[in-house]
């Protein structure tokens, strides 16, 4: 009978994130903590209803919707769950109440602890500190079971059934392991079709940008070329204006160039040079802008033994971009801080500031050509920025906070010249 109501248990805890699987597809509003922690509400009160009570307490998967709420969606779904777990309880009763309760407060405070670093763990390891955490409910059962039977005026000793022991951990674990992974592959899912449709929209707005860029770009060199032949036989007071026309020319003919690399980066010069040594030149050049605007600019270079193989020119145009863009957002007397490390793999840059910050909706659009925070602007050169570091097989994250600041995080490989892509 244990093993039925276990196994039971076990298919009504996968059953939220199969129905998150197929409905979040088509709603996006199934991302919401209070549709998480009501599914999950329902499955912590189900398995209590089909509970299997024996030597004195009541034995089914309760603690496993409660620690995935804590950790997949968040505090508010985990408070909703731990709610509907205590009142549940009280209602049901029995001489182990009070252990009941307490082992199902000790389960929500650990999880709602690991939940706070939860996020920055890869998927793997997140799906084994669910099980881990998991776990912690059977050894708190099991203590409170031999205490129980402690003041019942029963000897201290281990007076569960061995096999009865394995079996529920066993169910309880797996049960931990398959909704956990389950939830991952959902994630990652998720994330894979956000990137695909990300791509697709860059895609198709870098071949409309390149051809119009292309096409407008050849009657403008014929006139910037005109203009200068008639610039030279020119003496009289129109030779300023002249000038000027050609100095607007040449700004939009940059502008061009930048929607022309956008839709493919063309790396000319490939070279194997130091990454700290172009970030110091970079730093020197954008300093004077963060004294202009009262920023601190500061900068950690450890480590000068990274190399990279690729266009330093282009690399350097996607850093100066970015953390131009850090110390625009960033308001008088605040900070802007830029650190370098590195696996021998890897360089990570990280370029920080403590400006404004963004909101998750702006977030999502950062690289979209044509959207920008900044009162005026295109939004074009993070957009060129993210492609070249792109197109070098790098990845850009960014992380934000309204009020508090941004965190741009930039991974790049140390490419070899057969790896570099052209």
């Amino acid at each position: 009978m244990l093993a039925e109501r276990l196994l039971l248990n076990l298919l009504i805890t996968i059953a939220p994130v199969l129905i998150y699987s197929v409905l979040s597809d088509k709603n996006r509003k199934m991302n919401s903590p209070i549709l998480s922690g009501t599914l999950q509400s329902l499955v912590a009160l189900t398995c209590m209803i089909f509970t299997h009570a024996n030597y004195g307490f009541h034995w089914d998967l309760r603690y496993v919707p409660l620690v995935l709420s804590f950790l997949y969606a968040g505090p508010r779904a985990g408070g909703m769950v731990l709610g509907t777990l205590v009142v549940t309880r009280i209602i049901m009763g029995g001489n182990t109440i009070y252990f009941g309760l307490a082992n199902t407060l000790l389960t929500a405070l650990l999880s709602f602890i690991a939940a706070k670093r939860f996020w920055k763990l890869s998927p793997n390891k997140r799906v084994l500190i669910s099980s881990v955490i998991g776990c912690w409910p059977l050894l708190l059962c099991f203590v409170s079971f031999n205490t129980y039977h402690y003041f019942q005026g029963a000897p201290l000793k281990i007076v569960l059934n061995i096999p009865d022991i394995i079996l529920i951990g066993f169910i309880h674990t797996l049960a931990i392991i398959i909704t956990s992974k389950l939830s991952e592959n959902v994630i990652e899912r998720k994330k894979m079709r956000e990137e695909i449709i990300r791509a697709e929209k860059l895609n198709t707005l870098g071949e409309l940008a390149a051809s119009i860029a292309h096409e407008v770009r050849n009657p403008l060199t014929v006139v910037k070329g005109f203009l200068q032949l008639m610039q030279k036989e020119e003496q009289g007071k129109n030779y300023e204006y002249f000038s000027l026309v050609l100095s607007e020319l040449g700004r939009a003919e940059s502008i061009i160039n930048d929607y022309l690399n956008f839709a493919k980066p063309k790396f000319e010069k490939l070279e194997k040079f130091q990454l700290a040594d172009v970030l110091s030149e970079v730093v020197m050049l954008l300093d004077p802008l963060a004294v202009k605007q009262g920023v601190t600019l500061k900068s950690e270079f450890n480590q000068n033994d990274f190399s990279l193989f690729t266009d330093r020119n282009q690399l350097k145009q996607a850093l100066v971009n970015l953390i131009k863009n850090a110390i625009e957002a960033t308001p008088e007397g605040g900070k802007v801080g830029i650190q370098f490390k590195h696996d021998h793999q890897n360089a990570i840059i990280l370029i920080t500031d403590t400006g404004k910050g963004m909101t998750h909706e702006q977030l999502s659009r950062i690289g979209t050509l044509f959207y920008t925070t900044k009162d005026k602007g295109t939004g074009l050169g993070t957009s060129v920025s993210l492609r070249i570091i792109e197109t070098m097989n790098g990845k850009v994250s960014y992380k934000s906070q309204p009020g508090v600041g941004t965190e741009v995080r930039m991974i790049l490989p140390a490419g070899k010249k057969e790896e570099v892509t052209i």
